[in-house]
């Protein structure tokens, strides 16, 4: 029995995919421990590189540590909160920032204050991997 030559390959866009995932540092900060855990094993099944926190000043201290491509940011958390988080970032950073709350009206500021996209809670985790994906993807060209 013969394989079809072509199925043993892959396009040089999914190898590509693949090794941003491989090696890409995502930062998940979310107050909310399940949430948190729920993200943390999703993203790593879908391979990539995961630290979390419930803490949005932890956040900006894993920064420096972790030296995370992109952050996954709850806007809605206790004393340190996701607006905080945004206006702290440092613009020479140019870390890809996707703001989630399980308020939509939290999108407009979340963006303005440099946030790159937007997810409202609740999400499956294939729309938060295809807006990672698409992010990494426009960063990394």
């Amino acid at each position: 029995m013969q394989n079809h030559p072509l199925s043993a390959t892959k396009t040089n866009r999914e190898t590509v995919t693949q090794t941003k995932k491989a090696t890409a540092r995502v930062l998940v900060v979310d107050d909310d421990e399940k949430i948190l855990r729920f993200l943390r094993s999703s993203l790593r099944l879908a391979g990539y590189d995961v630290t979390t926190t419930t803490s949005g000043e932890e956040a900006l201290q894993l920064l420096e540590s972790k030296k995370p491509q992109i952050m996954i940011l709850d806007i809605l958390m206790p004393q340190t909160d996701g607006f905080e988080v945004l206006k702290r970032l440092s613009p020479a950073l140019k870390l890809p920032v996707i703001a989630i709350s399980a308020h939509a009206s939290s999108s407009d500021k979340a963006l303005s204050l440099g946030a790159n996209d937007f997810l409202a809670k609740p999400f499956r985790p294939d729309e938060l991997i295809n807006k990672i994906e698409a992010l990494l993807d426009r960063t990394w060209k």
